[in-house]
């Protein structure tokens, strides 16, 4: 059982989260011919004794991805000089890393990689497309081609590209594209390490999060035929340590990886033992007529990964997609995790918060730390623009839920509270002030996580549902006017959860225009008459 009470002694977490020229010796290092093969751990013992002048410096661009929020920390760690890259910086200033220069740019955009390259030494290339949909194979090689030629152009050392293992004749768009893209950058002059990896097994991984989503809620599974396919599923921490290990060793220039786990398994296993790990019982039949297409289309009644990015990954499962991993595993020696311990290491850094994500992102917090409860959560919202101050602005949003009601379609707001309430939840709380707000503070039944006075508040949803909740107001100041945005994210317990999300999502449309349309009129009468307008 989740109780209100755990989101509330780990309020303090959940508002962190919330928060929103080369050196001629490191070039030296990178390119001499010494091929002597260096642990992980002697690297990352030899990290933290160099001083900050003479590290490598590192570019991870896409940082804001999943595996760049999680390398981005652990290259720190290991002494390294980071520079993080992604479209919006802002995005990247939630993380809250320390030591980390922050930029944003674009691979669609090359006049935005100069500055993001400059002085690198190794410039780790995390970006793909797959969210964009049909056409994200033109978009992957277009921006490979940027990259390449503006890292040739900067003098970037080498780069380390994360690609997927590629089966002997690939069908899927996504594993051509994959593979597209690593001939692109190593087309251009800067030496390149590819490292191709199948499934990784981590919090936030959309192929794990797809099976755990479908084992944690359907106790009978119709699945086709691509569960009998096989894969070498990698823990995220083993694939992070290949990543680090190949930036600086001489004999990995120009090379591409396979790495995986130590075991070949079917999918089909791999749910089982997901299963074993989680306590969880289910029934599965395979029917050989579903193809990996047809079975793709009803992904988003089952799970809330992103459909593009979801439906990409089952189009490529018709394969074996099985790691030859020799080669890497004499040049970086690890004790990889098998699967079943992939999965406790995934299960625990979640329960101890070692997840490097925003709150929007899967943090456990925002989930009522709950792990049945999706990692990604599905969003929706509105945006104003107004001339009403971000002061004025900040009154109306923090006095939201007082005594001037929800200052849109109150009837609405009401009976859900009323269902809440009789359902045993803590509706129709009274907060301790009527504008002031804390961290901690309970308005109605939502739970204050984070504030940042005349620019976000962001509330935890403590209603009962089939998920958790979270709604954050953010002001923005634009020069000659300000945009106010609310938007509500869900992250839903299986089926039910995806279902109540898309049953209520005409009422959050409209909830949300009137709402954000009756704040700034407020604001905007505030500042004209000192008063602002009733609700009456």
């Amino acid at each position: 059982m989740y109780t209100t009470g755990q989101s509330y002694n780990n309020l303090e977490m959940v508002s962190n989260l919330a928060r929103a020229g080369n050196n001629n010796d490191n070039d030296e290092e990178i390119t001499r011919s010494d091929t002597r093969t260096l642990s992980v751990d002697e690297q990352t013992r030899n990290g933290p004794a160099m001083s900050s002048d003479t590290a490598p410096r590192a570019l991870v661009f896409g940082a804001s991805g999943y595996i760049g929020t999680n390398l981005t920390p652990r290259l720190v760690a290991a002494g390294w000089r980071v520079r993080a890259a992604a479209r919006h910086q802002e995005v990247l200033a939630a993380r809250g890393w320390c030591g980390v220069e922050l930029v944003a740019a674009d691979a669609l955009r090359p006049e935005t990689l100069a500055a993001a390259l400059a002085d690198i030494d190794v410039a780790f290339y995390l970006v793909h497309s797959m969210a964009a949909g049909g056409h994200f194979a033109d978009l992957d090689i277009e921006a490979a081609g940027n990259f390449a030629a503006a890292a040739a152009h900067a003098g970037v050392g080498r780069i380390v590209y994360l690609g997927g293992l590629i089966p002997a004749a690939p069908s899927s768009l996504h594993l051509k594209s994959r593979a597209a893209t690593g001939d692109v950058l190593r087309n251009g002059p800067v030496p390149v390490t590819e490292i191709r990896a199948g499934m990784i097994v981590g919090p936030g991984s959309a192929a794990y999060e797809v099976i755990r989503d479908l084992v944690n809620h359907l106790p009978i599974m119709i699945t086709p035929r691509w569960v009998k396919s096989r894969s070498t599923p990698i823990a995220l921490e083993d694939l992070l340590d290949y990543l680090i290990g190949v930036a600086r060793l001489p004999a990995a220039l120009g090379r591409i990886f396979d790495v995986g786990g130590p075991e070949t398994l079917s999918y089909e296993q791999l749910m089982r033992q997901y299963g074993e790990v989680a306590g969880k019982r289910f029934w599965l039949l395979s029917v050989p007529v579903l193809t990996p297409r047809l079975s793709s289309y009803w992904l988003k009644l089952v799970t809330a990964v992103p459909t593009n990015i979801a439906r990409a990954l089952i189009d490529g499962l018709e394969h074996d997609v099985i790691a030859d991993d020799a080669q890497i595993r004499e040049l970086v020696p690890l004790q990889l995790k098998d699967f079943k311990q992939s999965i406790r290491a995934a299960l625990a850094a979640e329960q101890t918060r070692d997840v490097n994500a925003h709150w929007s992102e899967g943090s456990i917090a925002c989930r009522n730390f709950n792990p049945e409860y999706s990692y990604y959560a599905k969003r929706a919202g509105s945006q104003i623009e107004t001339q009403a101050s971000s002061s004025a602005l900040w009154q109306q949003v923090t006095a939201f839920g007082g005594d001037e009601g929800h200052y849109y379609a109150n009837t609405l707001w009401f009976l859900r509270r009323l269902i809440d309430w009789l359902a045993g939840g803590p509706s129709f709380s009274r907060r301790r002030h009527p504008t002031d707000v804390r961290v901690g503070d309970l308005i109605d039944a939502w739970r204050v996580i984070a504030a940042e006075p005349g620019k976000r508040l962001t509330l935890l949803m403590e209603m009962r549902g089939p998920g958790a909740g979270v709604l954050e107001f953010a002001i923005t100041d634009q020069g000659a006017f300000r945009t106010l945005s609310a938007t509500a994210y869900w992250h839903p317990a299986g089926p039910a959860g995806l279902v109540y999300w898309y049953a209520l999502l005409p009422a959050h449309a409209f909830l949300f225009r009137g709402l954000t349309a009756a704040i700034a009129r407020r604001a905007e009468q505030l500042e004209a008459t000192g008063k602002p307008v009733s609700l009456g």
